[in-house]
């Protein structure tokens, strides 16, 4: 019976051993075959599937380097910083600090105030899932006045005149993509907590997670990849600026994979702020929201994504916890449909 038994675990070792290898040999492949037709593009990409890592890596970290980009490469996550801001709101409602349907107005910072009309209407989780009503920023003209840093007009003036000068909400309850949303839910943290947003993301996620790669305001090292417009142009990383909650972190496949780890396990903080902010917050016909997140249903599976783009590089996040995978892509060049295909591919596989 003991041998039975032995036989039975060695066999079952040797079929998972099998398993991994099979499906990371795939996920080679296909970004190798992505690669392969967009040679001038560099990827780094790190998968989990049952707590097990795999990364792979193309590229060189810029023109003049001989330095290979690798999993330890830092590039701009963009928007998806949204849901570490996200997180860190769940974060807050598991300190007490906040409730996801409590209204705005009394967490803001005093500069704003809200007209009669908007009082008692907007909750922190519409801020969270796109359908507070709030303008936005232009953000096609701030890229006419500085192609290389758009956001560097953009003051606390600015924000709390939009806010402010707000009247009516345009399309209360539903969905319009909103960076001055995020940007609030980071100032309604800095307010809760009494630290700057830089001294949260670290205190809850960078520091506990050891994201030696996941940097803020000093992003000047040496594993840093290069930016490029979708035409080849070398592009500056954004700074560090007033809207960095909404899509200015810098960071590694190594270290989001760390991130991705954490928000599956169930027993860490940000694992059970992650399950606060995968509740479905908004819903109309094929789109549904969590907090800072896109939620993608079908018969048989629900993932969690993602994307993000910055005038100079594209990353996409993703995970399924039922089934226990989660991937970061990250390109040095804004391509968004090589992304989009990268993602496919192994969202696919590993969903099966």
């Amino acid at each position: 019976m003991k041998t039975s038994f032995k036989f039975l675990a060695a066999l079952l070792l040797i079929s998972n051993v099998s398993f991994g290898q099979d499906i990371t040999n795939k996920i080679d492949s296909i970004i190798k075959d992505h690669h392969q037709k967009n040679p001038n593009v560099g990827i780094s990409v790190g998968f989990i599937k049952n707590n097990e890592e795999h990364y792979i890596a193309y590229g060189k970290l810029n023109a003049e380097s001989q330095t290979a980009i690798d999993k330890n490469s830092v590039f701009e996550i963009a928007s998806i910083t949204k849901i570490l801001t996200a997180n860190l709101i769940a974060q807050a409602v598991l300190d007490h600090k906040i409730k996801t349907d409590d209204y705005i107005d009394n967490f803001l910072p005093k500069v704003y105030v809200l007209h009669e009309n908007l009082k008692n209407k907007i909750k922190i989780s519409d801020l969270g899932s796109h359908q507070s009503g709030l303008p936005d920023l232009d953000f096609a003209k701030l890229l006419a006045v500085d192609p290389e840093q758009p956001m560097s007009s953009v003051n606390q003036e600015t924000l709390t005149a939009m806010v402010n000068n707000c009247t009516e909400l345009k399309d209360y309850g539903k969905y319009r993509y909103s960076t001055i949303g995020i940007v609030l839910l980071g100032q309604i943290l800095e307010n809760v907590y009494g630290k700057s947003y830089d001294e949260i993301i670290r205190g809850k996620i960078i520091t506990p997670l050891r994201m030696k790669n996941t940097l803020t305001k000093d992003f000047n090292v040496k594993n840093r990849t290069t930016g490029h417009t979708p035409n080849g142009n070398v592009q500056e990383f954004m700074k560090w600026h007033m809207t960095a909650p909404a899509g200015l972190v810098k960071s590694s496949a190594s270290d989001m994979v760390k991130y991705l780890k954490a928000v599956l396990n169930k027993d860490l903080t940000i694992g059970q702020a992650a399950l606060i902010t995968e509740k479905i917050y908004y819903k109309f016909e094929n789109r549904e929201l969590g907090l800072g997140i896109n939620i993608m249903t079908d018969d048989q599976n629900t993932d969690y994504i993602k994307s993000g783009d910055t005038m100079g590089q594209s990353s996409m996040i993703g995970y399924n916890r039922a089934k226990n995978w989660g991937v970061i892509i990250l390109l040095d060049h804004q391509n968004s449909k090589l992304r989009n295909g990268i993602l496919k591919g192994i969202s696919e596989l590993a969903s099966k």
